[in-house]
């Protein structure tokens, strides 16, 4: 994943890297591979639900000749779900202020509150972008609220193959197709929301709400 290799670099260097992957011609675009929320939730040093404080711009690093620029939002921390070992009461947060690098704009004094996934970059600082999963905690599913306490750190083993046009498979036994984007033309979707992919006896990984079945539409495709 894209995500993990930020965490040992400098602010400086984070934004470099950042501006490399985007193609000549579309600086002006935020492209990210898509990723199902229990992928995002696996992979991120931090998971925390917060509300955004305030904002401030400020220097990417302390090289006076580095002219890009940041935004900390100073936030109030109200639960953590991932981070423990690596930090506590979390305080400000980090963010391109060029939207081409995938800055993120929250809402500052309001009483919205976030889901927030980023990595902890060598400094300590929490650092997030467009391509973490940063959603309204009022836009989360009952499920999805759930599963940030157990189920999606306890199946990181499994892996989310996304499915854009049949037909699609899985290669392995730990795989679960994730059809939204097929079935619903959006990442965040059914699927998305209600579903985990969970671990059972074997290694094999399957979709599942609780104890309920897996929709037929998803069957259908999984098994033509």
């Amino acid at each position: 994943m894209p995500w993990s290799p930020l965490a040992a670099l400098s602010w400086a260097l984070v934004l470099r890297l950042l501006a490399l992957l985007w193609p000549p011609g579309q600086g002006e675009a935020c492209s990210c591979a898509p990723a199902h929320p229990q992928q995002h939730v696996c992979h991120s040093a931090l998971v925390i639900r917060a509300k955004i404080s305030s904002e401030k711009v400020v220097p990417a690093s302390e090289d006076p000749a580095d002219t890009q620029k940041m935004i900390r939002y100073e936030i109030k921390q109200i639960k953590m779900f991932k981070g423990f070992e690596k930090a506590k009461d979390i305080q400000y947060v980090y963010t391109p202020f060029d939207s081409s690098l995938c800055g993120v704009k929250l809402e500052t004094n309001s009483q919205k509150q976030y889901l927030l996934t980023g990595q902890i970059l060598s400094d300590g600082k929490v650092f997030i972008h467009l391509c973490n999963y940063i959603e309204p905690w009022e836009d989360l599913s009952l499920v999805q609220r759930e599963s940030l306490n157990h189920h999606y750190l306890q199946n990181c083993g499994c892996q989310i193959t996304t499915c854009y046009a049949v037909p699609c498979a899985i290669s392995a036994p730990n795989e679960c197709l994730w059809t939204d984007w097929l079935l619903e033309r959006k990442l965040y979707g059914y699927q998305a929301q209600h579903y985990v992919c969970m671990k059972h006896v074997g290694g094999i990984c399957s979709w599942y709400r609780g104890h309920l079945h897996l929709r037929k539409e998803y069957v259908d495709i999984i098994q033509p």
